[in-house]
């Protein structure tokens, strides 16, 4: 078969050479052919017919019109689900394979008859107009503190001209974790653009009711930085396109440093704060001609942030526990009656008392949860031990499995009463001297089977010998030559 480059060649050796039977051999094509292309003057492409025609008949012409009706009715049904419908109502006069016909024909209908797919429109960014930020999860890249997997999510703050960007650890999608990111990214950036864009998120976004757009204490952060607040329709994430592709490539980002690094774990948060940071900081280093046009044109930060927490003022209840946000926190005992202000961050709760910090806990995630520590009510519940029983919070009152796993012990050796009351002098010495040792002593007294008792814990507490460490569970290589000589005796 003749290619289009051979007769190029011939029409150049035609000029070049005296002998034309000379120029058709170098050409490599036979000389009556060569008079053919010298005489209609074109490649070999050119004088190809398009295939219009059908080699076979379609197994689907008797049926086409229902198969379009359904399509007109329903667009977004897929070829194969009416091609299984079809098969159930006419057992044995389709074959499996002829599924591929029917979406052949399917995608020259919706090419050519179909409704009209949606269309993005590429947008012009200008330096220093506007941000893009929002939350991703963090989960699947198995990230570990100190051997504990870290669930978290990062506030993801992105420039749209120079996608310069940065991010900041969060657990939530709070109102405390978008100020407290969007601050951080700010006050990092060392300027204000002149709009921020964001999804409907609840803690900034209005319902579609309500006339206002944004929630009052979003509006006051806009306010405070003189952002010119934005908001992409429902369900629409493409129009905070510049973020959400940023979310991909920057995950990615983090899974090969992570790969390069060899390990996914870090000793504390500090050290994986450090480790983003730097990778951010290698991502922007790409970035520096537009970031440049960007900074010269952001507008001044304001003299101070503004607080990015919470605040609540309460009053201590009988119980020990404070409500904030639709969760409940136990204080110290000592503040039952007294008027206390709670500020909730992004990660922690404080509780301040006669303008003095007196606790911080860990903030809940989420609603109706709750969080006892029984350090905070372990002195009343010693004298009170009836309590403990039917105590509505009394899960939050086991710190380990181990003293669970004590708690059962003690009932099944002892009546109730004084199972209670052994476990709470093992709870009141874990809070008076130290949970890690007390935990240590149960985790010895149940691996060599011994009888668990307040006196004996506080006994090998206060011993300070030193506890033998976790033993290590060493599972052999597996031999699988067994399995080739059961083959081998098969075979013979």
């Amino acid at each position: 078969m003749v290619k289009d480059q051979q007769v190029r060649r011939l029409f150049k050796l035609i000029q070049m050479e005296r002998n034309f039977g000379k120029a058709a051999i170098k050409a490599g094509m036979d000389e009556k052919t060569a008079r053919k292309y010298r005489r209609l003057g074109q490649l070999p492409s050119e004088l190809e017919q398009p295939h219009t025609w059908q080699t076979r008949k379609d197994p689907f012409e008797d049926a086409w019109d229902g198969i379009k009706l359904m399509l007109e009715i329903n667009p977004g049904l897929e070829a194969k689900t009416i091609f299984e419908d079809f098969q159930r109502r006419n057992p044995g006069q389709f074959a499996d394979g002829q599924l591929r016909t029917l979406q052949r024909r399917i995608k020259v209908w919706r090419a050519s008859e179909g409704p009209g797919k949606e269309v993005f429109f590429t947008q012009v960014h200008h330096p220093g107009q506007l941000a893009q930020s929002d939350f991703t999860r963090m989960n699947k890249l198995d990230i570990t503190i100190g051997g504990r997997l870290f669930n978290h999510m990062i506030y993801h703050f992105v420039l749209t001209y120079s996608n310069w960007e940065t991010g900041t650890i969060c657990f939530s999608e709070s109102f405390e974790s978008l100020s407290e990111g969007m601050q951080n990214a700010l006050w990092e950036l060392g300027g204000v653009p002149k709009m921020h864009r964001t999804d409907c998120l609840t803690t900034a976004v209005q319902k579609t009711t309500h006339p206002d757009d944004f929630t009052l204490r979003y509006q006051d952060l806009l306010d405070h930085y003189k952002l010119d607040g934005q908001k992409t329709n429902p369900n629409s994430p493409h129009e905070n396109g510049d973020v959400e592709q940023r979310h991909h490539r920057f995950k990615r980002a983090v899974d090969q440093s992570l790969l390069l690094r060899c390990s996914r774990d870090f000793t504390d948060r500090q050290e994986y704060e450090q480790f983003l940071h730097k990778l951010f900081k290698q991502l922007n280093a790409g970035r520096r001609q537009r970031f440049s046009q960007e900074q010269a044109v952001l507008r001044r930060l304001p003299k101070r942030r503004i607080d990015a927490f919470k605040k609540s003022a309460m009053t201590v209840g009988p119980s020990s526990t404070i409500r904030v946000n639709h969760n409940v926190y136990s204080v110290d005992s000592r503040l039952i009656g007294e008027h206390i202000n709670a500020r909730l961050f992004m990660d922690r709760l404080e509780i301040w008392y006669g303008q003095k910090r007196v606790d911080t806990l860990p903030r809940l995630i989420g609603d109706k949860k709750h969080g006892i520590n029984y350090r905070h009510i372990i002195d009343s519940l010693i004298r009170k031990p009836g309590a403990f029983e039917n105590y509505r919070y009394r899960d939050d009152l086991f710190p380990t499995s181990r003293f669970r796993i004590a708690y059962d012990e003690l009932k099944k050796r002892h009546s109730p009463k004084i199972a209670t009351r052994q476990y709470l002098k093992i709870l009141y010495l874990a809070a008076r001297e130290s949970e890690s040792a007390v935990d240590d002593a149960l985790r010895m007294l149940i691996d060599k089977d011994m009888d668990i008792s307040d006196e004996q814990v506080e006994t090998l507490v206060r011993s300070n010998q030193p506890v033998p460490t976790a033993t290590e569970i060493k599972i052999p290589a597996v031999d699988l030559t067994c399995y080739d000589q059961l083959l081998e005796e098969v075979v013979s």
